[in-house]
């Protein structure tokens, strides 16, 4: 078919149009900060956490915060390399280190980091579920959830009412004001019709099942401590519009809307978050703000995201200086364009993990943060423009220039760059494990071989 001028000109202009609309739809997504990161947020909010009930557990959560804080990070983090390095050139071969482990009639076990090699390998975990409370590392290395409480089993996937909710849904489990290790009866789909506000010492923990969190609010571990998240999988998280909502046994409160983050750390110590899965949620996909420490997020995958991870909230709030997190074993995935997380304050240590996409940057921060980059891989977009791994563009680099930023054993490819900071780490003192001569980051592809959450069957190693 021949068209006209006048038809030519008339689909141009349409094309044109069109091309507008696209952008006008994704720029706005490329540019949109955290909203804990905007003053209309805190003007919101604290006027809701600021009463007697929320004052009174946010000084409790700060002395447990306190008391959770490590004065000497470096030897957390030095600890921690060494347990990887001891595995990958330790005792025994190579292939054997990363992951196999006879079981009964020749079958392997196959685990490929510490982590996992402390729990992956038993037939029997569905019996011994609470052996994975001995099985976290890093800053997040005292987190034992509800251990110390009795199994609670999930039967129903609804979540109807916010103020009473119903017995056997998830809801009534994490309000319990006791230990409790949470568990499921079957694979469900739960949608939260607002966030779901966690108490102390809890376990939620979705082996055996496929447990999914979607299409509604996230989960909140707000002014408490002692809480492990395993094993599930968090997808199309969206902002739940706040009202009357039971956030412990004895206590429900008025709460504005929430942010639409997976989930948000806001005050918090003692958390471990391991093999979960995440993508495209309204805000973060994880929060960590408010002062939160001791916190490990190990083993999880990360894919069709925006602003990933944001540690620190405010330029302004320099209480996140004790904010010591630990990254470990992780996979950022397809489809992720920036904060790998993005920092401020506090002490961050990026461990063995695998960069596989960003579109802008990997990792950022503003506000001296130290952060410690060992045996990671990164793989560069195509795009010239972005192959740097690090973004401080919210400095000059006559600031940055001192944030202490290192690279340790590394590996970049298709042209990463990691611009590093900061004195060389004198001041930790490094074991031959350490300076191991070929490079941890080249084991990387094996050692986040299984992360995300994990199809687990009762009788067998997971």
């Amino acid at each position: 078919m021949v068209l006209s001028i006048w038809q030519r000109t008339i689909m141009a202009k349409f094309y044109h149009l069109f091309l507008l609309a696209i952008l006008v739809v994704i720029i706005p997504t490329l540019v949109h900060a955290n909203v804990k990161e905007q003053d209309s947020y805190w003007d919101n909010i604290f006027p809701f956490i600021n009463d007697t009930y929320w004052r009174e557990k946010s000084a409790e959560a700060e002395k447990a915060n306190n008391i959770a804080y490590t004065p000497d990070p470096y030897a957390v983090s030095e600890n921690m390399t060494s347990t990887v390095s001891e595995m990958i050139i330790g005792g025994n071969t190579v292939r054997r280190n990363l992951g196999e482990e006879k079981l009964g009639r020749g079958r392997p076990c196959v685990a490929t980091n510490p982590i996992d090699r402390c729990w992956r390998c038993d037939p029997n975990w569905n019996t011994n579920r609470k052996k994975l409370a001995d099985c976290v590392q890093g800053f997040g290395r005292n987190t034992i959830g509800g251990k110390d409480g009795p199994i609670y089993v999930v039967t129903d996937p609804s979540d109807d009412d916010m103020q009473n909710p119903r017995p056997g849904t998830l809801r009534y489990a994490v309000t319990r004001n006791r230990p409790l290790w949470i568990i499921f009866a079957h694979s469900m789909v739960i949608r939260l019709n607002q966030e779901l506000i966690m108490t102390s010492d809890k376990t939620i923990d979705g082996r055996g099942s496929n447990v999914i969190i979607a299409r509604g609010a996230g989960i909140t571990i707000q002014f408490i401590r002692n809480v492990i998240i395993h094993g599930i999988k968090i997808f199309d998280i969206q902002v739940g519009s706040g009202g009357l909502i039971r956030d412990a046994e004895n206590h429900f409160g008025l709460r504005t809307k929430s942010d639409g983050d997976g989930i948000s750390i806001f005050g918090s110590s003692n958390v471990w978050i391991d093999h979960v899965s995440m993508r495209n949620c309204k805000d973060g996909l994880i929060d960590v703000i408010m002062g939160s420490t001791a916190i490990t997020i190990s083993n999880c995958h990360f894919t069709d995201h925006n602003e990933v991870m944001l540690f620190g909230a405010s330029d302004g709030y320099d209480g996140d200086k004790k904010m010591q997190i630990t990254l470990a074993f992780n996979h950022f995935g397809k489809r992720l364009i920036q904060r790998m997380p993005r920092c401020r304050f506090g002490f961050i240590h990026v461990l063995n993990n695998d960069y596989t996409h960003w579109e802008m940057y990997a990792i950022g921060g503003s506000q001296h943060p130290t952060i410690i980059s060992e045996g990671n891989r990164f793989i560069a977009p195509n795009n010239p423009n972005a192959k740097e791994i690090t973004k401080r563009g919210y400095a000059p680099e006559s600031e940055w220039k001192n944030w202490q930023w290192r690279s340790i054993n590394d590996v970049y490819m298709n042209g990463a760059f990691f611009r590093q900071g900061g004195s060389a780490l004198t001041n930790r003192l490094f074991s031959k494990k350490d300076m191991i001569k070929s490079r941890p980051g080249t084991y990387v592809g094996r050692l986040t071989r299984y992360s995300g959450s994990l199809r687990c069957r009762a009788g067998r190693p997971c």
